[in-house]
């Protein structure tokens, strides 16, 4: 993600007075005892399981944990008290890493699309990878399939108006999601409110979620072919879904497209009947800045319910202090907590923000990493191999309580298992932060740590 914000920092005070959203009180919640009492509502391709077929499901996973765990029953059952979004059986999650191998699985499913195609986006560039993209959405367009374009105003402000036009001449519905131009925005306007999902739905047969934006910055070419060494592109992470849950993506998408207002979609088949494809459970979630993010409510819930590992990845950590506690806690309590993160960013502030949080989390036995590549982007999480996250928000105040957010909670040891076979790839590529060496950073450093602390709340 091109994050351009950087770019209107003097437009921060608009941010703080423009319906920004708030971190929920973690601690009232987890204390909340009555959020436990109700159980994980599990859906498969035939509809909602019964109460024994769900303890059955439960009962296959938790045999496979190493150690005795609640991690499932509890933080599921929190989850549940607070949303009523099901966990749907029945799924094939296929784990894409980075630019090449995610825009060939996205063109793929494009260029055989029969019927609908929605897709939204934070960045849509108009270089060789964004163009490739248009052509492939025109090229179906013009075969009578509906193509549905969402962008982000100010994730794409550099993109020229005459690219988003040659979409619609070709008759594709294309929305701008609230213009930084506020003229040109309906009411109300908001500067800091942005959409930083991104998400395509193809027939609503398959889908796919994660970090990537459509942008040079992952060096895949028109060929698909990755064109510089493995640390010199943008590193990401998504997924490619099939099965019944991809129901809920287009639910997302079709939600947010109503909500904003955007063309009519038309008489297609966007909701088919969904057969089976693998043996994953998974969740969609997804946060407006209306209401406190369940993603972060759900990740929170997953460390404090942690007995294993933690591994988590993120672009952007400039955390609350609730988040910061919990992995705190849970490294005290002997849980392998590690954390990759950037070594340079697009966000200088936020990189020195990071930095301020290193001491007290490595005094406490957390494990960080820092990519030594150009730029880490991926937003991932796995929880003692069976509970894993991919999608688009980060660890910093602006995803947690600004942005529209979607992610993805996978339920499966296999995805586990190729989760954290990712993680430890990447930390080949990492250098470890050591507690002794850190302590000696010089003082300029910390100082712009301090000042970066301070307005923590505004990155």
């Amino acid at each position: 993600m091109i994050k351009v914000r950087a770019f209107f920092s003097s437009l921060a005070l608009l941010c703080m007075l423009s319906g920004c959203g708030t971190i929920p009180d973690m601690h009232a919640l987890l204390h909340d005892r009555s959020l436990y009492d109700s159980h994980s509502d599990l859906v498969g391709p035939d509809g909602e399981l019964t109460d024994q077929q769900t303890e059955r499901v439960m009962l296959r996973l938790e045999q496979h944990q190493k150690t005795p765990s609640d991690i499932l029953d509890r933080h599921l059952a929190f989850e549940q008290g607070l949303s009523d979004v099901p966990l749907v059986l029945g799924n094939k999650v296929t784990v894409l890493e980075n630019g090449a191998a995610t825009y060939q699985a996205m063109l793929a499913a494009i260029r055989g699309a029969q019927d609908n195609i929605n897709l939204q986006t934070y960045t849509f560039t108009d270089g060789p990878v964004g163009q490739m993209f248009a052509d492939a959405l025109i090229e179906r367009q013009r075969h009578g399939v509906q193509v549905n374009v969402e962008y982000d105003s100010l994730g794409s402000f550099g993109t020229s108006r005459s690219f988003f036009d040659q979409l619609r001449q070709n008759g594709i519905a294309v929305l701008e999601y609230r213009p930084v131009n506020p003229f040109a925005a309906k009411l109300p306007w908001s500067f800091s409110h942005r959409n930083h999902r991104k998400m395509l739905v193809v027939d609503g047969r398959v889908a796919f979620t994660g970090g990537i934006n459509i942008s040079e910055v992952y060096a895949s070419g028109p060929s698909g072919s990755e064109e510089k060494g493995p640390l010199e592109y943008w590193r990401d992470t998504d997924i490619e879904v099939e099965g019944p849950v991809v129901a809920e993506f287009q639910h997302a998408f079709i939600n947010e497209w109503k909500y904003q207002q955007g063309p009519a979609l038309g008489d297609h088949n966007y909701f088919p009947t969904l057969d089976k494809k693998g043996n994953q459970i998974v969740r969609v979630i997804f946060s407006v800045p209306e209401r406190f993010s369940l993603i972060y409510v759900t990740l929170v819930s997953a460390i404090a319910s942690s007995q294993t590992n933690i591994y988590i990845t993120d672009a952007y950590f400039a955390p609350d202090h609730q988040m910061l506690h919990a992995l705190e806690h849970a490294a005290q309590r002997g849980v392998d907590v590690r954390l990759l993160l950037p070594s340079q960013t697009d966000e200088p502030l936020i990189l020195a923000a990071q930095h301020s949080h290193y001491e007290d989390l490595l005094e406490a036995g957390v494990k960080i990493y820092e990519w030594q590549g150009q730029m880490l982007h991926a937003k991932t999480t796995t929880i003692d191999g069976v509970w894993s996250t991919v999608g688009t928000s980060n660890l910093d105040w602006w995803s947690i309580a600004r942005d529209n957010e979607l992610n993805a909670i996978v339920l499966s040891h296999s995805f586990g298992d190729d989760m954290n076979l990712m993680f430890r790839n990447d930390i080949e590529g990492s250098v470890q932060i050591e507690a002794d060496q850190w302590k000696h950073r010089g003082f300029f450093e910390r100082l712009h740590e301090t000042a970066a602390r301070i307005i923590e709340p505004l990155l």
